[in-house]
């Protein structure tokens, strides 16, 4: 039975996404199921998508990150800064990662030095980075001149089919085998789980509960900064006020994918999926004309519907 439960578990998001994927192919118009039309999802899901494995592994420990929207509008104000000032588009990309991981650090920090409750914590930062962002960019956006960089997410040019996707969606995919492989394979795999599932216990089996927490952020963070990175690549500018709710987006995405907001569970193909249904719906809603006031409404309604079955799940095993 437990085998079952967990082969459930496992392919439900997965059985909704196509269910919904065959809806909008039936009502919509041919267009929903084209190749360019599916570029463009694998595309867009690329962003919440990357932000979305940080985001499983901060969940599965136990914890939770508001502030992840504003990390990603800080990386890009980062990136431009730094190709505006002449510095190459790969140490600019590694840079605006390495913020990202900074930002993560600071909430990992504080969470674990002030003992005060993450969504507290990340509450705080998020209006902080955001704030950052803004200050740092004068309040305006940052013009960069074009590199590689914008070739991440780009459409693919005529004769270079052979990618399927763009880079950006590759590397997202990369990522997540690395993820799931240190969720899976490794020690600190084990802890994460383990300091989500019952932080007491695994203090008292000799788990350095804070170091795990303060690395778990940290790693949020850095995907918060590839996501930033193919923001930026999107955009091909530092803007200080994009990805406003985007931290929305990717913890429903987690949530939707089998991820509880209690701890200890979650995976990184749920969280993938979880971020293809959204933007499944969002591209179906948009195909179908309907108007971006519907869209936001399905969207909330979505993430309300994610977090009450997550209390379905947990009142179920007590």
């Amino acid at each position: 039975m437990k085998s079952l439960a967990r082969l459930s578990h496992t392919l439900g998001p997965l059985a909704g996404l196509v269910a919904i994927f065959l809806l909008f192919a039936i009502a919509g118009p041919e267009s929903f199921s084209s190749s360019s039309n599916l570029e463009t999802i694998a595309r867009q899901t690329a962003i919440v998508g990357s932000a979305a494995l940080g985001m499983t592994l901060i969940i599965i420990s136990g914890g939770i990150d508001l502030s992840v929207g504003s990390m990603i509008a800080l990386v890009t104000v980062v990136i431009a800064a730094m190709l505006q000032a002449g510095i190459n588009p790969l140490l600019a990309a590694l840079g605006g990662i390495a913020m990202g991981a900074l930002c993560g650090f600071l909430n990992g920090f504080l969470i674990t030095r002030l003992k005060v409750v993450p969504f507290i914590v990340t509450l705080g930062t998020y209006l902080v980075v955001r704030g950052a962002a803004k200050g740092f960019a004068h309040e305006q956006k940052i013009d960069a001149p074009l590199t590689w960089l914008k070739e991440l997410l780009a459409a693919l040019p005529p004769g270079e089919g052979w990618r399927i996707v763009p880079w950006g969606v590759w590397l997202t995919a990369l990522l997540a085998l690395f993820v799931a492989g240190l969720l899976i394979y490794t020690r600190l795999g084990r802890h994460i789980f383990a300091v989500g599932s019952n932080e007491q216990t695994a203090r008292l089996c000799g788990i350095p509960v804070d170091r795990v927490k303060v690395i778990v952020y940290v790693l949020g963070g850095a995907f918060a900064g590839v996501a930033g990175v193919l923001q930026f690549s999107r955009l091909t500018i530092g803007d200080p006020t994009v990805a406003m709710g985007v931290e929305l987006d990717v913890i429903a995405a987690v949530v939707i994918g089998g991820g509880s907001l209690s701890g200890g569970e979650g995976s990184i193909l749920g969280s993938i999926v979880g971020a293809l249904i959204m933007t499944v719906i969002r591209s179906g809603c948009a195909q179908m004309g309907l108007p971006n006031w519907v869209q936001e409404m399905v969207t909330g309604c979505i993430i309300v519907l994610a977090v009450a079955i997550d209390r379905w799940r947990q009142r179920r095993r007590t």
